[in-house]
């Protein structure tokens, strides 16, 4: 392809599945996906061994357009402990890679559900549109079931990819360039900054990991941190390829309650243009429990010295940011995309998981080639809760899966695709029911670290 998902993997611990009797897929025969190219050879696809990782690096750093070091195996094979990884090969030849683990997703109404989390997808261009993508994904949702996994997760590199298998975006990103010298925020007034310190990296890790659980339990879209991707936002290890520069950590404690209620991670360049300091600043992470956190991190940002420039990426599409400088102007949005793709795996699970903004009752009937959400459900639901079970009475919206999937967390309208076509409407409004269930107060956001340079769109 190359099919790039996710880069950074840390925060995705899993255990090893063990491979399902029933993938008859597996066998080594010719296989010619929906639309594909039958293949000429064998190309067999399984679990991933320890003696097949190097060649499975190779053909990952290869989809991935990177050189591989000496070291890169081994990196790749600590990464891939406890993981779900899966390669497609002909011969001893990897043609390509994939790799799962088992994340928690929180939902509208603050529940978790244990999903499926995709990366270092890649096809060898050589072997493209021989059904080898379709084969990989299908071995491991088959096997989500037994995992309990009613959601699949991926971070989409690609728009036109992942419909085809049942996903949908289902949230938001908004990347920000904030022009300092117009956002009027004075940089002698300290007011607004008042609670704002900064840490080191290891009082960093403890009071930043303590307010993100805190966070993630009320923000649809988020995801879990685990102890090893905190370790590698602090320094305490490398991800491959990189090379650690100490950023600078700040939290922002609230003086009502005394509690830390919020963080940011930061890095800056000294930079001159004229005699005169012209330095962008980068920020990485920046997590607020409340509008006062974020402001007052926000304004701390835009404050520091020298700086000209503040590069704001992976914010929520409806993020206060701008709001807090004295001119929203100055917050220029560079990229605004989807991100977050979904798809579920357990429709009776999966809405019965999350709440509704208003009392209703609603009959879905879904279509899913692949059969995993197939069938019509009775919805009943409110902001106390849900359930979802079979039904034989007659559909009030017809839809696919994919269109379920990023109407899920909130992030789109079934009035808006069924202009696009994509829901039909069986029971006259039945979409405005629809609509003023699934809304959300704020739009859904998974909330991602800036580790690349792709974090600083021009």
């Amino acid at each position: 392809m190359p099919t790039l998902i996710s880069k950074t993997t840390s925060d995705r611990p899993v255990s090893m599945a063990a491979e399902s009797p029933l993938l008859s897929h597996k066998a080594r025969l010719p296989y010619g996906g929906r639309g594909d190219i039958a293949s000429s050879t064998t190309i067999d696809v399984r679990h991933v061994t320890d003696n097949d990782i190097p060649e499975w690096t190779r053909t990952w750093s290869t989809g991935y357009l990177r050189t591989p070091g000496e070291d890169t195996a081994d990196h790749i094979r600590e990464a891939l402990i406890g993981a779900r990884a899966i390669g497609a090969f002909e011969a001893d030849r990897c043609v390509g890679t994939y790799r799962s683990t088992t994340q928690e997703l929180t939902v509208p109404g603050g529940a978790t559900l244990p999903a499926c989390t995709l990366s270092k997808v890649t096809v060898a261009g050589t072997h493209r549109r021989r059904g080898l993508l379709r084969r990989m994904l299908d071995m491991d949702m088959r096997e989500a079931g037994g995992r309990g996994e009613a959601v699949a997760i991926l971070d989409a590199a690609e728009y036109a990819i992942y419909g085809r298998f049942g996903f949908g975006p289902a949230a938001s990103m908004a990347w920000f360039t904030i022009d300092v010298h117009r956002a009027h925020v004075d940089r002698r007034q300290m007011d607004d900054t008042v609670g704002v310190e900064l840490v080191t990296a290891a009082e960093y890790r403890k009071l930043a990991s303590d307010v993100y659980e805190r966070f993630r339990t009320t923000q649809p879209g988020a995801l879990r941190r685990d102890d090893a991707w905190w370790d590698q936002a602090t320094g305490l290890r490398t991800s491959l390829g990189s090379h650690w520069v100490e950023p600078y950590f700040a939290v922002y404690t609230s003086a009502s309650t005394g509690e830390v209620d919020g963080f940011v991670c930061f890095t800056a360049e000294e930079a001159w243009q004229a005699m005169q300091p012209h330095s962008p600043l980068l920020v990485k992470d920046l997590i607020a429990l409340n509008p006062a956190a974020e402001r007052a991190l926000t304004r701390y940002v835009v404050k520091v010295d020298w700086v000209s420039t503040v590069h704001l990426p992976c914010r929520a599409p409806d993020t206060l940011a701008p709001r807090w400088l004295g001119d929203p102007r100055a917050a220029r949005v560079t990229a605004l995309s989807d991100y977050l793709w979904l798809r579920i795996l357990d429709v009776p699970r999966a809405l019965s998981a999350r709440t509704y903004a208003v009392d209703g009752s609603l009959v879905l009937k879904i279509k899913d080639a692949d059969g995993y959400g197939e069938g019509t459900w009775l919805l009943d639901g409110g902001p106390q809760g849900a359930t979802c079970v079979p039904t034989t009475r007659p559909a009030d919206i017809v839809l696919g899966v994919d269109a379920l999937a990023a109407l899920y967390l909130g992030d789109d309208s079934f009035t808006r695709l069924a202009a696009l076509t994509s829901i039909e409407e069986e029971r006259a409004g039945a979409l405005a029911v629809a609509d003023a269930m699934f809304r959300t107060a704020r739009r859904p956001w998974s909330p991602r670290a800036a580790t690349h340079p792709e974090a600083r769109p021009c």
